[in-house]
């Protein structure tokens, strides 16, 4: 059972950066296409990004492309969120969740293994 844990979440102003960190216990990572959905007050959780197994390829959805990158380093059982020139709304909570077969899911369905969140606000 792979237990995943966000972190890195806060209270920036529009313009500024953050990054988000989900780390892995329980199993390794490298196993694994790795995903970010997000959910804002009173909407649906949404997919943000995913990377696959080596980290060479990502996608991303179109309200973040360019502005956010993932990476992973699988040595230390993490993947990365940078997010950059962020906007008021990317105010949500983060998730990370963990793909078992294939990667770049944009499904939650298609997740087995999720972390409990981290907040981000964006003030403006």
């Amino acid at each position: 059972q792979v237990q995943l844990a966000e972190s890195g979440g806060g209270l920036v102003q529009a313009g500024d950066s953050l990054r988000l960190s989900c780390a892995a216990s329980g199993g390794t990572l490298r196993n694994y296409g790795m995903g970010w959905f997000r959910q804002a007050p009173g909407k649906e959780r949404d997919f943000v990004g995913a990377i696959s197994w080596g980290g060479g390829t990502t996608t991303f959805a179109d309200s973040v492309k360019g502005r956010f990158t993932l990476s992973r380093d699988n040595a230390k059982n993490t993947v990365y969120l940078q997010m950059n020139t962020l906007k008021v709304e990317d105010t949500a909570v983060y998730y990370c969740a963990a793909q078992r077969v294939g990667w770049g899911a944009r499904k939650e369905a298609d997740y087995t293994y999720w972390g409990q969140g981290t907040q981000v606000s964006v003030s403006p």
